[in-house]
C-alpha cells in the first residue's frame, strides 16, 4: 500500500471515530430540544416522561458495565458496528411511535448505544493509530461529541422559532400538528450520521492488539500494515511480542498469581484513570451544560438571552475543542490537563463570586408557603411582584436585604426521602405559569427511576408521606450586565475544559492502563465516571436551591483543585510513546 493510501486511510479511521463521538454528543443533546414537545403532544404523564428522559442513562450504565467484555469478546471492530446499528434501530422506533412503549425502548437502545461507543470508540483508537497520531484521534472523537452537543441545541433552536411562528398564527389545533412534528423531526435529524458510522465500522480493519491478543499474528499484522509503514508495523509487533512474553514470565514464575485490575503493576494506571474520570465529572461539567439555561435566567438575563447564551455555550465548546485538537500531540496531555484545569478553577471561582453577591442576600420564607399546603398535600402560586411583598413582608427584618428590587423565588421540597426544586420562578416575569407542588413532580414513577434519585430512599413510604416545604428562597435578581459577566465566565469555563479535559479525558482512559485490562477496565472507570455524574444531577438542584449556585460553583472548583494536583504531579506524560512504552513505565522498566 502507497504512502498517500496509508494516509488516506488513517483519515477514514479519524473520520470513522468522529461519527461516534458525533453520535455519543446527539444522545447526550437530543433529548433537550424534543422534550417540550413531547411533552406537549404525547399524552405521557410527569412520570413518564421522567422515565423517557432516565432510560438513556440506565440503557448507558448497562452497556458500560458490559462494554469491555463485549470488546474483548466479539472484537472492537463487531461492537462499533452493533453500536450503530442500535443507534439506527432506536430513530425509527422513537420517531414513528405512538405510545409508551415503543418510548422507552428506542431510548433504551440509544442509551445502551452511547454507553458501548463511549467504550469502544476510545479503546479502538489507542490500539490503531500511531502514537503519533493517536491524540488527534482521540480529540476529534470528542470535537465531533461537541458538534453533536452543539448541533441538537440549534436544531432544537431551529423548532423553538418555528413554534413560535405557528403559535402567532392563533390557530390552537396546527400548533399541537406542528409540535407533533417538531420532536419526531428532531430525532430523524440524527439518523444520517447514524447510517455512515455504521458503514464506516464496516470498512475499518479490526484492533491489530485485539488480533494479536487472540492469537491472529499475521492478522494483527496486516492491520497495523494498512496504517502504518513496514517499518513501523515490526517494531510495534516485536513490542506486542515483548509484552506477551513478559506477562507469560510472570506467570511461570508465580505459577497461582492471576492477571486482573488487582495485580500490582496494574493498580497505579488503573486508579489514576478512576480519579481522573471521576474528577472530570467533578468539574460540574454535566450539570452546567445540562441546567446552562437555568443559570444564565439566575444570573439577569432574560428568557431569549438565555437560551442564546446556551448556543453560544456549545458553540464555545465545539470551536475551543479545535485547539484542544491541534494542541495534545505537540504540547502532550499532562500540559494541556494541567493548564484546563487551572483555568476551570480560576472561571468556577469567578462564576461563584458573581453569584455569591446577590445570593448573600436571600430571604427564607417556607413557613409561609408551608402554610399554603392544601389536604391534598399540594401548593400552586403564582409568583408575581404582588405574592413576593407578601412574602418578603412576613420575612420581618431579613426582608431589609433585599429592597425593592426583583426577586426570583425557588422552593425546596420533599415527600418522605425524595426532594425536589422548582424550577426559579421571577417577580417581572408577566407570562410565568404557576408553580406547582405535586408529589408526581418528585416522587419518582417507580423503583428504577427511584433507585437514581436516592438509592437509599423508601419509595412506599413517599407514596404517602406528607409534602415538607424545606427552603422557600427568595433572592433579588442580579443585572442584565451580572447576567453577562456570568455568561462570559460560563464561557471561559467551557473552553478550557475543552482544549484540557475534554481531549484529554478519552487519551487518559484509553491509554494508561495495559492492553490486558484496557477493556474491562474501561469500562469500570466509565462506570465510576458516571455514577459521579448521576450523583452531582440528583443533588444539583437541591444544593443549589438551599445553598445557592455560589457554594455549588466553589464546590466544583475545590474538586478541580484535586484534578489539577492528579494532572500536574502525578499523571506521567504519554505523548507520543506506544501503548507498550506506557505499560513498561508503569512496570518500573520505563523512564
Amino acid at each position: 500500500m502507497a504512502f498517500d493510501e496509508k494516509a488516506g486511510y488513517n483519515r477514514f479511521l479519524l473520520l470513522v471515530a468522529g461519527l461516534g463521538g458525533l453520535l455519543y454528543g446527539v444522545d447526550v443533546g437530543i433529548i433537550a430540544g424534543a422534550l417540550p414537545y413531547l411533552e406537549a403532544t404525547s399524552g405521557l404523564n410527569a412520570g413518564q416522561l421522567s422515565n423517557v428522559v432516565a432510560a438513556v442513562l440506565l440503557g448507558s450504565v448497562i452497556s458500560t458495565l458490559f462494554a469491555g467484555a463485549l470488546a474483548d469478546w466479539m472484537g472492537r471492530k463487531l461492537l462499533m458496528t452493533l453500536s450503530g446499528l442500535l443507534f439506527v434501530v432506536s430513530i425509527p422506533l422513537i420517531a414513528l411511535s405512538h405510545g409508551y412503549e415503543p418510548l422507552i425502548l428506542g431510548r433504551l437502545l440509544q442509551g445502551i448505544s452511547a454507553g458501548l461507543i463511549g467504550v469502544v470508540v476510545p479503546l479502538y483508537l489507542a490500539e490503531c493509530l500511531a502514537a503519533s497520531s493517536r491524540g488527534k484521534g482521540t480529540g476529534i472523537f470528542q470535537w465531533l461529541l461537541t458538534l453533536g452537543i452543539t448541533t441538537a441545541a440549534l436544531v432544537g433552536m431551529y423548532f423553538s422559532i418555528r413554534v413560535d411562528e405557528v403559535a402567532k398564527l392563533g390557530d390552537p389545533a396546527r400548533l399541537i400538528a406542528f409540535k407533533d412534528t417538531a420532536w419526531r423531526s428532531i430525532f430523524w435529524v440524527s439518523l444520517p450520521p447514524g447510517l455512515l458510522f455504521v458503514i464506516g465500522s464496516v470498512l475499518v480493519a479490526e484492533s491489530p492488539r485485539w488480533l494479536f491478543r487472540r492469537g491472529k499474528r499475521d492478522a494483527a499484522y496486516v492491520a497495523l500494515l494498512r496504517s502504518r509503514t513496514s517499518q513501523q508495523a515490526d517494531l510495534e509487533l516485536a513490542e506486542m511480542e515483548q509484552a506477551v512474553a513478559a506477562e507469560k514470565a510472570v506467570s511461570s514464575t508465580g505459577a497461582k498469581v492471576k492477571e486482573s485490575l488487582l495485580h500490582r503493576k496494574y493498580v497505579i494506571p488503573f486508579v489514576l484513570a478512576c480519579v481522573i474520570l471521576a474528577c472530570n465529572q467533578a468539574t460540574g461539567i454535566n450539570s452546567i451544560i445540562g441546567y446552562n439555561t437555568n443559570i444564565l435566567l439566575q444570573s439577569g438575563l432574560s428568557d431569549v438571552q438565555a437560551h442564546w447564551g446556551y448556543v453560544i455555550f456549545t458553540i464555545v465548546n465545539f470551536l475551543t475543542t479545535i485547539g484542544g485538537v491541534m494542541l495534545v500531540d505537540r504540547k502532550g496531555r499532562k500540559f494541556l490537563l494541567s493548564v484546563g484545569t487551572a483555568g476551570i478553577i480560576l472561571s468556577l471561582v469567578c462564576t461563584g463570586l458573581l453569584f455569591h453577591q446577590t445570593e448573600r442576600r436571600r430571604v427564607d420564607s417556607r413557613a409561609s408557603i408551608q402554610a399554603m399546603v392544601t389536604p391534598e398535600q399540594k401548593v400552586t402560586v403564582t409568583y408575581d411582584q404582588k405574592l413576593a411583598e407578601t412574602l418578603l413582608s412576613s420575612a420581618g427584618d431579613a426582608a431589609q436585604r433585599i429592597g425593592t428590587s426583583s426577586t426570583s423565588l425557588v422552593v425546596i421540597y420533599s415527600y418522605g426521602d425524595f426532594r425536589a426544586a422548582t424550577k426559579a420562578a421571577r417577580s417581572d416575569d408577566t407570562a410565568a405559569v404557576a408553580i406547582e407542588i405535586t408529589r408526581e413532580s418528585c416522587v419518582p414513577a417507580n423503583k428504577i427511576v427511584a433507585f437514581f434519585s436516592n438509592p437509599f430512599g423508601d419509595l412506599d413510604a413517599a407514596r404517602r408521606a406528607p409534602l415538607r416545604i424545606d427552603n422557600a428562597l427568595i433572592t433579588p435578581l442580579p443585572s442584565q450586565r451580572s447576567g453577562w459577566r456570568v455568561a462570559i465566565t460560563l464561557f471561559v469555563f467551557m473552553a478550557f475544559y475543552a482544549v484540557g479535559p475534554g481531549v484529554c479525558v478519552w487519551l487518559a482512559l484509553s491509554e494508561l492502563m495495559p492492553t490486558r485490562i484496557r477493556s474491562n477496565g474501561m469500562s469500570i472507570a466509565l462506570l465510576l465516571n458516571q455514577a459521579v455524574s448521576t450523583g452531582i444531577a440528583a443533588t444539583f438542584l437541591p444544593t443549589v436551591g438551599k445553598y445557592g449556585y455560589s457554594t455549588m460553583f466553589f464546590g466544583f472548583a475545590a474538586c478541580t483543585v484535586m484534578y489539577f494536583i492528579t494532572a500536574a504531579f502525578f499523571l506521567p506524560e504519554t505523548k507520543g510513546k506506544t501503548l507498550e512504552e506506557i505499560e513498561a513505565h508503569f512496570e518500573g522498566a520505563g523512564e
